[in-house]
């Protein structure tokens, strides 16, 4: 399917992408709005973070465990979208996300998120993510980065 078919999707997606990770993000005078963050799931949305073996997490759990990190060691942290490859037909679609991450205004890494998403009601909500952490011997792929949409 093309981008034109499903332009105004594929829009709303990479809006609800870029709205996540902004939303997660954290410093000591600029607090989280965790329900923001949560409103983009389905309720009973996965989640499964880059450690292995891989270990489903719900939004709740997922939440509970950063705000326990960003009470303790981890006193900033922020999420950028890099590029975006969205593919959308009907009421489904799947995402790609590039981005990266700096945790203490120090360390900065990045990764490529991977996210299914349905539309329900009008709007579109994720019902599962998994992420992995680039590496030396794992770049991110150079067509992702940079990358508004595919259809």
């Amino acid at each position: 399917m093309g981008t034109d078919e499903y332009g105004d999707d594929v829009c709303a997606i990479q809006a609800l992408i870029a709205r996540q990770f902004a939303s997660l993000g954290w410093a000591p005078a600029k607090p989280t709005d965790w329900e923001a963050f949560a409103a983009d799931f389905y309720p009973e949305a996965a989640l499964y973070p880059a450690a292995r073996p891989a270990k489903r997490q719900n939004v709740e759990a997922f939440v509970e465990r950063m705000q326990g990190l960003a009470a303790t060691k981890l006193r900033s942290f922020k999420e950028t979208v890099l590029g975006t490859e969205v593919h959308v037909f009907g009421s489904i679609a799947v995402a790609l996300a590039a981005c990266e991450i700096t945790e203490n205004n120090a360390e900065v890494n990045r990764g490529v998120e991977a996210l299914l998403l349905i539309k329900d009601g009008g709007a579109w909500q994720i019902v599962s993510q998994a992420w992995d952490t680039e590496s030396d011997t794992q770049p991110i792929p150079a067509h992702l980065v940079g990358r508004k949409a595919s259809g």
